[in-house]
C-alpha cells in the first residue's frame, strides 16, 4: 500500500518529525511503500496518489489546544482526499493534547478523509509500536 506520513512542526518540528519517522520505518518494515511529507516545506504537493494518510503536528497554544493553520490549508490543496484511509497524531502536550487531536480530526474529515485511528504520541517507539497496529492492508 502506498502510504504518506505527513507532519507539520508547528514549533516542535523535532519532536513531531521523530514520531513521523518512527511511524514511517514501522510502515516500511510491514513492506508498504511510505513517503515522508513536511507539509510546512512541502507545501501544494499533491495526494491523490496514495492510498493510506498519517497527518500529525504539535499543539501551538497550550489552553486552547490549537493547531497551525497550515494543516487545513495544506489538506485543502492537496488534491483528492475524499474516502481515503487516515491517521491522526499528536504531540504530547502537558496541556491541549486530547483537544487539539480533536482538532486535528475534525480537520482531516472536513477535507472527507476517513479517520481510523488517532493518538496522541510520546516517542518515537510509541510512535512505531502504533504504526505496528494499524493493520493496513497491502
Amino acid at each position: 500500500m502506498r502510504v504518506a506520513v505527513l507532519f507539520f512542526g508547528a514549533g516542535k518540528r523535532d519532536g513531531v518529525l521523530d514520531l513521523a519517522r518512527g511511524i514511517a520505518e514501522s510502515l516500511e518494515k510491514s513492506g508498504h511503500l511510505v513517503d515522508l511529507i513536511d507539509g510546512e516545506r512541502e507545501a501544494g504537493k499533491k495526494l491523490t496518489a496514495y492510498e493510506y494518510l498519517a497527518v500529525g503536528t504539535a499543539v501551538t497554544s497550550s489552553f486552547g489546544g490549537r493547531i497551525a493553520p497550515s494543516v487545513a490549508e495544506f489538506l485543502s490543496q492537496s488534491g483528492m482526499l475524499g474516502g481515503k484511509k487516515s491517521f491522526a497524531f499528536i504531540l504530547k502536550a502537558p496541556l491541549g493534547s486530547q483537544k487539539a487531536l480533536a482538532r486535528l480530526m475534525r480537520t482531516m474529515e472536513q477535507e472527507g478523509l476517513f479517520l481510523r485511528f488517532s493518538e496522541t504520541l510520546r516517542s518515537r517507539e510509541e510512535a512505531a509500536e502504533v504504526a505496528r497496529r494499524l493493520k493496513l492492508e497491502r
